[in-house]
């Protein structure tokens, strides 16, 4: 058998473990070292070893193999066929570990492409008191599931709010693993009403080329609870504070896109956003997932049954990162029979990049 270079091996896909029964052999003293400075030795006869064959495969030298001395043939998934493992040689603990540990690191780092699919959702959370914040993390992973999070500096259980440091490499691990974020507000700014030319609220137009204005109320930061008014620009800059920290700490550009606390708007509040570049998101009727209700009146239970009923394709769905005043928290106790529950119905989940109602507005705002 010719020694193959290992430049020219390619990892099998999807990595799976198996185990290699190896053969009886006489010589428990054999070693061998490979190019690479990685020492083999071999196991005393009558050894069993469980081997990651497919996912170590690029990591095997093929200077272990040899014609004549085989005492096994193992064929591989992509017609390569390994043969002459000289009898009894096996592969250490450690150097064991350290192949199952590069396959992994190596298949986790290359994200999979999107699969077609005629019944999508978009998933997407805002932040809250980021509790949960983990456990979501990990049922994503776990279903491989990318959303959009919608992202403001908000007052956290642990840490110096949603956005500080205490949460930043929660925040780059989602860069990781393919998720999508957008601005939710820096301060988490309810918008109020419009301010009319006469300092009033209403929809009286406040007069021939003067910039809008918004009575605001943040509820996070130092001004949380106190009513305001802003002008467009002031609102611009709040949504590109979020966004720009965002960027910061994930290295990923977040969407042009942008949602207001509450869903709370106005025409002139979303036309000011969209003149800074932002475009605002809400959610489907049947997108709300109703973790923000109480949790008496709106047990778990109900909630599920209720979202796998009505979520239609299309439906943008919205949830949070934890919420203050729900007892018995949303996440995961819905979230991954959700997940389940909507792909056994034949839905998959995509992120609002993929959205057809947004793709056009992220390809001129540089998205």
């Amino acid at each position: 058998m010719k020694n193959t270079p290992l430049s020219r091996l390619t990892a099998p896909s999807p990595l799976s473990l198996r185990a290699a029964r190896f053969g009886r052999g006489d010589n428990a003293s054999s070693r061998r070292r490979s190019g690479n400075g990685v020492r083999w030795r071999g196991l005393l006869r009558g050894r069993w070893l469980g081997v990651v064959l497919p996912a170590a495969k690029p990591f095997v030298p093929a200077s272990l193999g040899r014609e004549g001395n085989a005492s096994f043939l193992y064929g591989f998934g992509n017609g390569v066929r390994w043969t002459g493992l000289l009898r009894g040689l096996s592969i250490g603990l450690k150097t064991t570990l350290l192949i199952a540990a590069c396959a992994v690191w190596t298949g986790a780092s290359a994200q999979k492409p999107l699969e077609s699919c005629d019944k999508p959702v978009y998933l997407t959370f805002d932040t809250g008191h980021m509790g949960i914040a983990p456990l979501v993390a990990d049922v994503l992973a776990r279903q491989h599931v990318r959303v959009t999070f919608f992202a403001a500096n908000e007052r956290t259980q642990q840490g110096d709010g949603s956005l500080g440091n205490t949460w930043a490499p929660w925040w780059k691990a989602r860069a990781a693993e393919g998720h999508e974020f957008a601005s939710h507000t820096w301060q988490h700014a309810y918008w109020r009403g419009d301010v009319r030319a006469d300092g009033k609220s209403g929809e009286k137009n406040s007069g021939s080329g003067a910039e809008p204005r918004f009575r605001i109320e943040p509820s996070a930061g130092p001004q949380a609870g106190k009513r305001m008014i802003w002008s467009a620009r002031q609102y611009c800059e709040d949504i590109a504070l979020a966004a720009d920290r965002l960027a910061s700490i994930t290295g990923k550009k977040p969407l042009p896109l942008f949602r207001a606390p509450g869903g709370k708007t106005s025409p002139k509040l979303l036309a000011a956003a969209e003149s800074c570049g932002y475009k605002y998101v809400g959610w489907s009727p049947a997108g709300f997932l109703g973790d923000e209700l109480p949790s008496g009146p709106y047990p778990n239970d109900a909630l599920l049954k209720k979202a796998l009923a009505d979520i239609r394709p299309g439906d943008i769905l919205l949830a949070h990162l934890g919420i203050w005043s729900r007892q018995d928290p949303w996440a995961p106790a819905v979230l991954e029979p959700l997940i389940t529950g909507l792909k056994a119905r034949g839905f998959c989940f995509r992120t609002l990049r993929e959205h057809p109602q947004y793709q056009g507005w992220i390809a001129q705002h540089g998205g």
